[in-house]
């Protein structure tokens, strides 16, 4: 670190990082995590959550930059963050100046969409799944809609469980139909593993085929870095955005955003556009910070405004705590995912329902797991079975979630998908099989309760 990182400002100086001792996966890792003894935390998916040493680095800067916040502000900010986007690079295994930070991955796919510079024609398309991000979604629909529709979407209707080979058929034939009608397959977005349902996508041979055909290739890795394993040099997609502090234990909101140096110049600006811009229809600017000294990409995003960015900084922290506590990334992953493997199979077990899964199990070669319901959907009552009716599926879903929440003080994503109710499950270090068995009991028991409400 630098001897301008370790100066005393003020009444605040930078503390060296300790060593960290490692703990076993399962209950004991509780002791590192801020949650309520009395909570549960089974949907690590959706929010995260980060140990408190990371917290308390993070608090470390911000008493740093509160002791003199200019000079933190526009020098010392700059040097971490450089540092912490090293670290992510070398986890991703690609130069540190194709990596920034951004808040989530929404915002990346945003900036992204919104970079593009769509012709003409009307013929250009999005295409994408059907159970793409719902935010993600939105964005492309906007997209198309504020360009007056001289781009537009193209939905990939999946059906599973599906082998990642029948996936990557349909992805190929979308393009082709796409051609045949006359339109330009611009840029395909797709996950590394989806959210609703979570099942890990080939995103690697989708990747390949947008190479193959010369389509923009957008990586929606939300669940991507620290969930499963994220390789640029081979993957070497167009433009990726994964969330850090969903699986990384960074706390929220960041993310990373990689453009490899050949399509950095299509990311005109940042999301907001800010000092960073670099106008090509007007003359100097002033610039209110530091003469920059970086990329003109890496240089947009560093600064976008008055905010605490202060969690970008302990990414590396986060990283370092992983590998001493834990034994490193390969460790963790594969904890995660034979938990929630064998926890899934537990709930269904208790439940007498099934995962969603393949036969080549590729679909649950992840760190979330897809339990059924035992519920059924009819505007008839199903013998043996709690029946809700078709109008009461919205209330019914709201209802479960709520009273996990109230009555059993954990949640759980529920919803309905291809005609049947679904709950997602997240595999982390600080669970094991037992809360999964625990699940399988609180589930059975609000299934149950479901069938006696009135809405």
């Amino acid at each position: 670190m630098s001897s301008s990182l370790e100066r005393k400002m003020g009444e605040v100086s930078l503390e060296p990082s300790p060593t960290y001792e490692r703990t076993p996966f399962g209950k004991e890792m509780l002791k590192h995590f801020s949650f309520d003894p009395s909570y549960k935390n089974l949907n690590h998916g959706s929010f995260g959550t980060f140990p408190r040493p990371v917290r308390e680095k993070q608090r470390e800067y911000q008493d740093l930059c509160e002791s003199a916040p200019d000079p933190f502000i526009r020098y010392t900010y700059p040097e971490l963050c450089d540092i912490a986007r090293g670290a992510v690079a070398k986890i991703l295994n690609c130069p540190a100046d194709t990596v920034v930070f951004v808040s989530n991955a929404t915002t990346g796919v945003n900036t992204v969409l919104r970079n593009i510079v769509w012709n003409q024609d009307g013929k250009d398309e999005i295409l994408y799944f059907r159970h793409i991000y719902g935010a993600c979604l939105k964005t492309v629909e906007y997209i198309c809609e504020s360009h007056h529709n001289i781009v537009n979407p193209r939905e990939i209707i999946v059906e599973y469980p599906m082998e990642d080979a029948d996936l990557l058929t349909l992805f190929k034939e979308a393009i082709k139909t796409s051609r045949a009608e006359g339109k330009r397959p611009r840029l395909a977005i797709y996950d590394t593993v989806s959210s609703l349902p979570g099942l890990r996508m080939p995103f690697e041979d989708l990747t390949a085929a947008c190479k193959e055909e010369g389509i923009l290739s957008l990586v929606d890795a939300a669940h991507g870095i620290g969930h499963v394993n994220l390789d640029m040099s081979t993957l070497d997609p167009d433009f990726l955005v994964t969330n850090v502090h969903k699986w990384l234990f960074v706390p929220r909101g960041c993310a990373v955003f990689y453009v490899p140096l050949k399509n950095q110049p299509l990311m005109r600006s940042s999301l907001p556009t800010s000092h960073g811009f670099v106008p090509k229809t007007v003359g100097e600017v002033l610039m209110p910070l530091p003469p920059p000294t970086k990329s003109e990409f890496v240089n947009q995003f560093e600064f976008i405004g008055t905010i605490d960015n202060t969690n970008y900084l302990v990414a590396g922290e986060s990283i370092k705590w992983r590998e001493e506590v834990c034994g490193g990334e390969k460790a963790i992953i594969e904890y995660n995912t034979n938990l929630a493997r064998e926890g899934g199979k537990t709930v269904a077990k208790i439940l007498g329902t099934k995962v969603l899964d393949n036969a080549s199990h590729s679909l649950t070669n992840c760190c979330l797991v897809n339990v059924l319901l035992p519920l059924a959907v009819s505007a008839e009552d199903v013998a043996g079975t709690v029946t809700i009716k078709p109008e009461h599926v919205v209330p019914a879903t709201q209802w479960l979630e709520r009273t996990l929440v109230n009555e059993h003080k954990t949640f759980l994503a529920i919803w309905f998908f291809q005609g049947q109710f679904w709950a997602r499950l997240s595999g982390q270090i600080y669970l094991d099989i037992t809360d999964f068995e625990w699940a399988g009991e609180a589930l059975k028991t609000i299934c149950e309760g479901v069938g006696k409400q009135e809405f």
